[in-house]
């Protein structure tokens, strides 16, 4: 009886394995507003990322990488909802109506807390494709009226408030609570498929880093790229310790072929210039929404590869349900299916990415296009090389098609020879700004995208054009 017990057992562990190797582990690590070419692997010259450098020899970096949004909130949206803020209606953190009201000229469209009821999260569709799934860190967006949040569909969350039972000066930014609390789940979940939700605290605002980590980059010489805030290279440093712990605990489990990582973060950076890109995070030029991005997959990513095929958050939904062999989402996803860039096919089916910002977030940004506001509203494509901003205050109240030529509605850039958006040929390049901004309008339509539509009664045109503080001076 004894050796029949046995051998059940180690038919159950094998039928066990098979499963995981038919369906890969999957480990999304979410950095927070870290910029584009702040890592090693990304040309940084006083940030050290080594672990991350080696996740990117190992794998395929997308250099044409975008977050959905410009800020955390909605970004976190549409990567777990697959979907463009247009469809959920996250569109800030807070509120859209950010700034002196004398110099908002449209009413806003109101921002939403979280996704929809109705929304199928990530979570929720990996679940129920067979995964293990375990949350591990920040959550941003509150319960809906269902009291669904990014947590619906995990088994097990942990560290959803920053510094959770942390020892700061050991653990900051709760880095190594987040990544041992993970690295708990793998092991627990080893012979089974899991997907692994890693949204850390860091990089972002109220910097912390271990003291041994700051002492090193106080005594390094300043680099050539204005990367050379250290509590930020020291934050950043022990964020890429803790990814470094996740991969070598996957490696010690024998996990490391049949495991599909995605690494990136949730808008542009914010703690050092993001030049050569324009503006910062909350902003729609490169520099807010253009982020680093990494994708290892063992016998499917080449090693070393990399893709410049624009991509954003919304697709890593479909990619992993994908790679799941999954049921589609009940939900419609606008993202598409990564997994044939993994291969080395060199486009997908689609022809542009979009977004959708109708409202205003004060704090200006680097080289902005407004001195007050990081963005007023805006809806932005990018389509091959050229990229298209609408600006629906001059859209709608200043003459809109009509008046192209002179009211600024549009500014048009190619990203190929201009990536830090600085010489716009709406003017010069009136064909191609008429194929974007076409494109762009069927798109908004076929989303719903809702724009701001009445004037603002609070807004002081004379504040608007500085007349007003002009007259107090006389």
């Amino acid at each position: 009886m004894k050796r029949y017990l046995n051998f059940f057992a180690l038919f159950a562990l094998l039928c066990g394995l098979s499963n995981a190797a038919t369906k890969p582990n999957i480990i999304l690590i979410f950095a927070d507003d870290l910029g584009w070419q702040e890592t090693g692997f990304a040309g940084s010259d006083f940030c050290e990322t080594p672990n991350l450098d080696r996740l990117a020899r190992e794998g395929m970096v997308f250099r044409h990488a975008y977050a959905s949004a410009g800020n955390c909130q909605p970004s976190r949206a549409g990567m777990l909802s697959g979907q463009y803020s247009p469809r959920h209606g996250v569109y800030a953190v807070g509120s859209t109506n950010r700034g002196p009201k004398e110099l908002i000229r449209m009413v806003p469209v109101p921002n939403r807390p979280n996704l929809p009821p109705a929304t199928v999260r990530l979570g929720e569709s990996l679940k129920a494709a067979g995964y293990a799934t375990g949350f591990f860190g920040k959550c941003h967006m509150q319960p809906s009226e269902t009291g669904k949040s990014e947590h619906a569909g995990f088994d097990v969350i942990k560290y959803s408030k920053a510094g959770l039972d942390s020892d700061k000066a050991e653990d900051p930014k709760a880095i190594f609570s987040i990544t041992n609390a993970a690295c708990a789940f793998i092991e627990e979940n080893r012979e089974r498929p899991f997907f692994a939700y890693l949204p850390h605290y860091a990089v972002h605002a109220g910097l912390q880093a271990r003291g041994k980590t700051l002492t090193r980059f106080k005594s390094k010489p300043p680099g050539k790229l204005g990367h050379d805030n250290v509590n930020h290279a020291a934050c950043l440093a022990d964020l890429d310790t803790g990814i470094g712990r996740v991969l070598e605990k996957l490696k010690s489990l024998n996990l490391e072929q049949n495991t599909l990582i995605v690494f990136t973060a949730d808008n542009g950076g914010t703690h050092v210039t993001q030049e050569p890109l324009r503006g910062a995070k909350g902003c729609y030029y490169e520099g807010g929404i253009r982020v680093p991005t990494i994708a290892r997959w063992p016998g499917v990513t080449t090693p070393g590869s990399k893709c410049d095929v624009p991509v954003t958050n919304v697709d890593f939904y479909p990619t992993f349900l994908a790679a799941a062999g999954a049921a589609a989402s009940a939900s419609p996803l606008d993202g598409e299916n990564l997994t044939p860039l993994f291969r080395g096919e060199s486009k997908l089916q689609r022809s542009a990415v979009f977004w959708h910002f109708p409202g205003y977030l004060n704090g200006p940004v680097l080289r902005g296009r407004d001195p007050v506001f990081r963005t007023r509203p805006v809806s932005v494509i990018r389509k091959g090389d050229w990229k298209l901003h609408l600006y629906h205050e001059e859209w709608q109240l200043d003459g809109g098609r009509e008046k192209l030529a002179s009211n600024g509605a549009t500014e048009l850039y190619n990203i190929a020879s201009d990536v830090g958006e600085r010489t716009d040929l709406a003017k010069t390049d009136s064909a191609k700004r008429d194929e974007l901004l076409d494109d762009l309008l069927v798109w908004m339509k076929s989303t719903g995208a809702v724009l701001p539509t009445k004037p603002n009664p609070d807004h002081d045109p004379a504040a608007t054009s500085g007349k007003k503080k002009k007259k107090a001076k006389q």
